[in-house]
């Protein structure tokens, strides 16, 4: 099992399974973790979380919600990044 962890801070709120093509926001949504989000495509930025390790997919090229800069931070846009295994996520972005 491929487990992505979420949470705020130091404080766990959820864990989940990795599911294949699955975005971190569908995942988190379907155990109960609210991330906050607005167009769900990439293009406005709201539901960009810290990603504390492991590895998430973002596609090529980047929407306009995030940068070269902030994924080199740890950014991650949670409505189109895609666990590539085992991940672990802050709500809390690198801003």
């Amino acid at each position: 099992m491929a487990a992505v962890r979420i949470y705020r801070g130091n404080l766990l709120l959820g864990v989940t399974e990795a599911i294949s093509g699955i975005p971190l926001l569908e995942l988190a949504q379907a155990i109960g973790v609210e991330i906050p989000r607005n167009c769900t495509s990439g293009n406005c930025g709201t539901c960009m979380c810290r990603l504390k390790s492991g590895e998430v997919s973002m596609p090529d090229p980047l929407p306009p919600g995030i940068d070269e800069d902030l994924l080199e931070d740890g950014a991650i846009l949670t409505c189109i990044g895609v666990p590539k295994g085992p991940v672990e996520i802050d709500l809390i972005p690198p801003l």
